[in-house]
């Protein structure tokens, strides 16, 4: 037991690390396991949108929107999802794929489509920007 405690004192940096990483690889794994919407990244968004019919939800300003964003993606404003939710409401079973700038303001997106009775929902890691760091097509509007 001395050794530990001669090991901590020593390498105090290196034990506040450890301590630090363990708690936020905790903190994931049960903010995992209690948020009801999944994750998935760029790639398997492109997978998805090749093999079945995903929406993609972009919440997003309306001038981040038309500076570039997935084609056939909706546009509603993460502050408007439950006035505008009857753009949507016919896709309930189906997979939404919430996308925003950075991937963080999809997460309160999905916790409402959530709540509003989304069964599928999917949170874009990385957001737009991520897909256009992986070179994907994005649409512009002309304006």
């Amino acid at each position: 037991m001395d050794q530990y405690i001669e090991f901590a004192s020593t390498h105090w940096m290196l034990v506040t690390a450890f301590f630090a990483v363990s708690f936020f690889l905790i903190q994931d794994i049960v903010e995992a396991g209690i948020r009801k919407y999944n994750t998935i990244s760029p790639m398997l968004t492109v997978t998805k949108l090749n093999t079945g019919h995903p929406i993609i939800l972009d919440v997003r300003e309306a001038s981040e929107f038309n500076k570039g964003h997935i084609a056939d993606a909706i546009h509603i404003p993460v502050v408007d999802i439950e006035a505008q939710i009857n753009k949507i409401d016919l896709y309930k079973k189906d997979d939404v794929i919430v996308v925003c700038q950075s991937g963080t303001r999809s997460a309160p997106a999905c916790s409402t489509l959530h709540k509003l009775g989304f069964e599928n929902v999917f949170l874009m890691t990385g957001g737009m920007q991520s897909w256009e760091e992986n070179k994907l097509p994005i649409v512009k509007n002309k304006k």
